[in-house]
């Protein structure tokens, strides 16, 4: 992936590292991966001190990245956003997002292979587990990656889920602020313990309904924290567990829980807008 800038209109030279600041707008992480050979002018590498003058072109070249694990796979996409810069799919459940070892089914990222080309190289912001449906936000170009895997580790990405959990509870709203750790070494399941993380949630509920003598509560979620199963660990703490939760719940035989990031809110890595995502729900619940 490449970048051009030209100089045109003035007498005065540029300075390079000014160029990719302020014009290109390349995050220091970037200008770090381009400054050493990936900088030229008509064909001869520059360093970022270059004067760029009126009429000459800077050509900034990325480093190749290597994508070539992720085989394209010919899927449908429920394309939510998309600009040169992202990509927002609406992702289904049952569905995982990266290829691992031991999955047989076809992934997101392979699905994205497909739609944008094979230079494309995948990177997902946010992450989903396997069953939990709605957005997965990803970024074009490795700028774009940095800037907001930036934005999620400050808190600036905020996310919106519906979950459909077992039982009721008299509060209707409320935040559970309570550690998480993982239970065991190598274990995938974490618990609420004193020696965690720092965790927090918020939670509301929209409706609860009696179906064959069981209460389900449909709850919109919002995690202040980006803990690992934080959802699904901090509703269990509360005797809420998402309907079906094989480690926190009550497993069943060929269901999986209902979880679903509905709203991301991020600020553009570029542009600067307030950007709002909204994915519908699509599955339908038979208890």
């Amino acid at each position: 992936m490449a970048k051009e800038y030209t100089v045109y209109g003035t007498d005065k030279p540029r300075l390079v590292r000014e160029i990719l600041q302020k014009e290109l707008c390349l995050s220091q992480n970037a200008i770090k991966k381009v400054k050493r050979g990936g900088l030229s002018v008509g064909g001869r590498t520059v360093t970022v001190r270059y004067l760029l003058k009126e009429g000459e072109t800077l050509t900034v070249s990325f480093p190749e990245e290597d994508g070539s694990d992720i085989l394209p796979c010919e899927m449908s996409l429920d394309i939510v956003y998309e600009d040169e810069y992202l990509l927002c799919i609406n992702k289904p459940p049952n569905m995982p997002v990266h290829p691992c070892r031991g999955n047989h089914l076809p992934t997101l990222a392979e699905g994205v292979m497909h739609y944008l080309g094979k230079e494309f190289v995948f990177r997902a912001v946010n992450r989903l587990d396997r069953d939990t449906s709605g957005i997965v936000l990803i970024a074009k170009d490795p700028d774009t990656a940095y800037r907001l895997g930036e934005q999620l580790k400050r808190g600036e990405v905020e996310k919106e889920y519906l979950a459909l959990c077992k039982g009721k509870t008299s509060e209707k709203s409320g935040t559970i602020d309570a550690p998480i750790i993982r239970e065991t070494e190598g274990n995938i399941r974490r618990v609420v313990r004193e020696d965690g993380k720092r965790a927090i949630t918020q939670y509301r509920v929209l409706s609860e309904c009696e179906r064959d003598g069981e209460t389900t509560s449909l709850l919109r979620v919002v995690p202040i924290t980006g803990r690992t199963h934080q959802i699904r660990v901090h509703l269990a703490h509360i005797g809420l567990p998402l309907l079906y939760d094989f480690l926190y719940g009550e497993r069943v035989e060929g269901k999986h829980y209902y979880l679903h990031c509905e709203k991301l809110r991020f600020m553009h890595p570029f542009t600067s807008q307030k950007i709002e995502i909204t994915a519908p729900c699509t599955f339908s619940v038979e208890i």
